[in-house]
């Protein structure tokens, strides 16, 4: 996995974050989602690196990049401060302009960073999300069931972590399988890698604060921003038929979001990047060219 990048760790105002770098070209950040690390783009980054400089990071409190206890306010894991950490590593390594593309949470990450930073993103795609208060506003009987873990992460006390921390192994092994498609398996050493990051403590206590932020101070800022300012850049949105049964018209809300927006559904689950790797390279190669 990742043959040929070179693993860095950069300081940024709450610690230090970990990065995957190789490639040539325009630099294209990537950001996973919940609950894995950036190994979710093992089966696309060999192609994207042949167009792109590749900086794939482990989010604030995921993989291998730092887990400080958030504070009060939910520091370091609202998604101002996440896009805020990561546009900080990309000046470190002298990129003042770039893409980004983000999965589940990371996307969270990326469209924030494209609201808050007009000036450093070029282009910006979101996988298999719409805004977090857009997706609040629109969890019901028929997909609450399956988001369920959108309100017990979030709960304000320690009993999401200690169970999750009972058996982690248990929690993943259950819970990404069934918001994937039906007959995928995923990479076996992609795995492995996800259980070992969820196997410590901190990563289980700030993925919980991520989703506690979600909640909170992050839905506050998107109701901030909500019909006041839009998205700049453009916006590509892809996501899937997936298991969880959200009939929303992605490209309807992003248009309330961004200005230029285009995306499309694939035959997949919520993972779409190793689910669908050759269809996402092929999008992202002609969006972000």
């Amino acid at each position: 996995m990742f043959e040929g990048f070179a693993s860095r760790t950069i300081a940024v105002p709450f610690g230090n974050l970990f990065a995957a770098i190789g490639g040539t070209g325009p630099p294209l950040v990537l950001l996973h989602g919940y609950p894995q690390t950036h190994r979710c783009w093992h089966a696309v980054v060999e192609d994207l690196a042949r167009h792109f400089t590749i900086v794939a990071f482990d989010l604030p409190g995921y993989g291998a990049s730092d887990k400080p206890p958030a504070d009060a306010s939910l520091q370091p894991y609202t998604k101002r401060a996440m896009a805020n950490a990561i546009v900080s590593a990309m000046t470190s390594l002298g990129y003042e302009r770039f893409a980004v593309a983000g999965h589940d949470r990371g996307g969270r990450v990326a469209y924030r960073m494209a609201l808050d930073h007009p000036e450093r993103v070029t282009k910006v795609a979101v996988l298999d999300i719409v805004p977090t208060i857009e997706t609040f506003e629109r969890l019901d009987r028929q997909n609450g069931v399956g988001s369920f873990h959108w309100f017990f992460l979030a709960l304000d006390s320690d009993l999401p972590q200690r169970m999750i921390a009972a058996d982690p192994d248990l929690w993943l092994d259950r819970m990404a399988p069934a918001w994937a498609g039906p007959n995928f398996a995923f990479n076996a050493e992609a795995m492995e890698a996800y259980r070992r990051a969820f196997r410590d403590p901190a990563v289980i206590a700030a993925t919980c604060a991520d989703y506690r932020a979600g909640a909170t101070i992050d839905s506050q800022d998107d109701l901030a921003d909500r019909g006041t300012r839009k998205i700049a850049a453009p916006l590509l949105t892809l996501w899937g038929k997936g298991r969880l049964r959200k009939p929303w018209d992605f490209l309807e809300i992003w248009r309330g979001w961004a200005d230029d927006v285009q995306g499309v559904v694939l035959d997949c689950g919520h993972f779409l990047p190793e689910e669908k790797p050759e269809e996402v390279a092929r999008r992202f190669i002609a969006f972000f060219s």
